[in-house]
């Protein structure tokens, strides 16, 4: 991975981006995803890579693309394994909601963590407050030492939790604590993201989201230098907090140092501007991010 590999992949993210932006907001989930799935993979296919998808769209016979373990690119080196999701917030998407973004995070052999087609409970941070959290302690706890980290009060906090009835007790929790709270539909790994981005107005990610979407939090946060500590709950397990698995860090779930994580938006967010289009093309918002070099890209990019 000694070349810009991530720069190289952009145009698969802005690629699954447009194809489904052209139907946002037409209510057309199962359109609207397969229109990013079908753009990702022609575009995937001529990246010069030999590339592995470890956390894809499901198992090999329940999906037709992107499938785990299928194998992507030219076949030329580098060696590498991908994680990705055509279309973060299918519902986002097909209704105009904000925070639906296109993802892949591209690392080493081995570099994330294989998990189920489930669940997990996260919280997660920017680097300022790298190394408060733990997963073992209270939202007021956590809060608490969070507000610490970013020289803060509890008040100025604003923590993104996902609008679900499993979370009631979770936002009874927080709203006691004085902290703020903003609820969205769907979308929890730009919500993970957006603590790393200054001016998001965000600070804390906490509550239960979907497995795969914690670990590709995970490597844009290995990029940003934020922390993300995780909890698997298998899909057939009753989805409350605390459960007895152990605690994932960040390192566990992504195992490798280097690890590239690039994102367009697809629907407005906090981090990142939808698809614009205009008569002959389009602008596509786009954030790119490498952990070797610690940078942090963004790029609007006219399509024309």
């Amino acid at each position: 991975m000694e070349r810009n590999l991530a720069l190289e992949v952009l145009h698969v993210t802005e690629a699954a981006a447009m194809a489904c932006a052209r139907i946002m907001g037409l209510g057309d989930e199962h359109l609207a995803y397969h229109k990013a799935m079908e753009a990702m993979k022609k575009a995937l296919d001529a990246v010069r890579m030999d590339g592995r998808i470890m956390l894809g769209e499901g198992e090999k016979g329940e999906t037709p693309e992107l499938f785990n373990g299928q194998r992507i690119g030219t076949g030329d080196l580098p060696q590498v394994d991908i994680a990705l999701d055509p279309l973060e917030g299918t519902t986002i998407c097909a209704t105009g909601g904000p925070n639906s973004i296109s993802i892949i995070a591209i690392g080493e052999k081995g570099c994330f963590l294989p998990c189920p087609d489930g669940y997990m409970e996260k919280i997660a941070v920017g680097p300022k407050a790298r190394g408060a959290i733990d997963l073992n302690l209270s939202p007021q706890q956590n809060l608490s030492n969070i507000a610490d980290a970013l020289g803060c009060y509890l008040e100025d906090l604003t923590v993104v939790i996902l609008d679900r009835p499993r979370h009631a007790s979770l936002i009874r929790e927080v709203r006691e604590t004085g902290a703020r709270i903003k609820l969205i539909g769907d979308g929890d790994v730009s919500a993970a993201i957006a603590p790393s981005i200054e001016g998001s107005g965000v600070e804390v990610l906490m509550g239960i989201g979907g497995a795969k979407e914690g670990i590709l939090a995970a490597a844009a946060l290995q990029c940003t230098r934020g922390d993300i500590q995780g909890r698997l709950l298998p899909r057939e397990q009753e989805l409350t907090r605390g459960s007895a698995s152990s605690i994932l860090t960040i390192q566990q779930m992504v195992r490798k140092e280097n690890v590239m994580f690039v994102a367009t938006g697809i629907t407005d967010g906090d981090i990142l501007k939808g698809v614009r289009f205009y008569s002959g093309g389009a602008t596509t918002y786009s954030l790119v991010m490498q952990s070797r070099s610690r940078t942090l890209r963004f790029i609007e990019t006219r399509h024309g």
